[in-house]
């Protein structure tokens, strides 16, 4: 005779007071991740177009841009942006907040902010700000911050509406908040660095962007990285799609001129 084998049960004293495992950020079905390493030809493409030249595009009228790069990115690959819009008439800034792995609400408090009083004072005028990735979060939340500092905000492949990401970006954004918690301790909310936290960042970037400023969330729907469905604001007077790559978007020459446009209706308005 077979012996019926008993179902294993886990004891009561082991699963009492149990809480299941809550991952941080969802995962996205980013089935585009592998293409991600075509951004070298958005460059060379960039480079072979006329918008690159400042040809054909909307003139700038001198007034402050400050860029942001997105997460584990520094200011050094957004210096092809940077030369661009000087060309183009603007006075380009550099974040200034060094790499993007920290939080969020300190990279606005001890960094970014000090790069915005300078932009300020040099131009006498409003700034616009242009974010990357995570960097469009960021330009986003101090959009709602500082509403009689900013003119337009400007987003590039940014989920604004939820950190839905490939799982190799949600790994290293767990280790980032990690190393947050280790090094900032009560310095920082226990849910830093997650959508859950109660901090004036998150506070902020659910807000509204206020109606006096020109938004702009540019996305790719071949977005290897996040879900681009989260990088629309659902608004088509706001959201505009290109093709490309997530990491590339920053080379693309078709958000260049959809930067340059949006630029020069914020300026118009003002």
């Amino acid at each position: 005779m077979q012996r019926k084998r008993k179902r294993a049960t886990a004891s009561p004293s082991k699963t009492k007071g149990r809480k299941p495992t809550q991952q941080p950020y969802p995962e996205a079905n980013t089935s585009f991740f592998w293409t991600e390493a075509l951004f070298g030809a958005e460059i060379l493409l960039l480079h072979a177009t006329p918008v690159y030249y400042g040809l054909g595009v909307p003139r700038g009228d001198g007034s402050g841009v400050v860029i942001i790069p997105g997460f584990l990115g520094t200011d050094l690959y957004l210096m092809e942006l940077h030369a661009w819009l000087r060309r183009v008439g603007y006075r380009p800034n550099f974040s200034g907040i060094g790499i993007n792995a920290e939080c969020p609400n300190l990279l606005i408090q001890r960094r970014l902010n000090q790069t915005i009083e300078k932009a300020l004072a040099e131009t006498g005028r409003k700034i616009h700000l242009i974010g990357h990735s995570l960097g469009g979060v960021i330009a986003r939340s101090v959009a709602g911050q500082r509403p009689n500092d900013v003119a337009s905000v400007i987003t590039l492949a940014s989920p604004i509406r939820g950190t839905v990401a490939n799982r190799t970006v949600l790994h290293a954004a767990e280790a980032v908040r990690l190393r947050i918690l280790e090094e900032h301790g009560r310095g920082v909310l226990p849910d830093c660095y997650t959508g859950r936290c109660t901090c004036d960042f998150l506070d902020s970037l659910r807000r509204k962007v206020p109606e006096s400023m020109v938004e702009t969330a540019i996305y790719t729907r071949q977005d290897g990285i996040v879900d681009w469905r989260c990088c629309r604001t659902m608004d088509p007077d706001v959201d505009v799609e290109v093709p490309g790559t997530h990491i590339g978007m920053t080379f693309n020459p078709m958000a260049y001129m959809v930067v340059a446009e949006r630029l020069a209706r914020a300026h118009s308005l003002e």
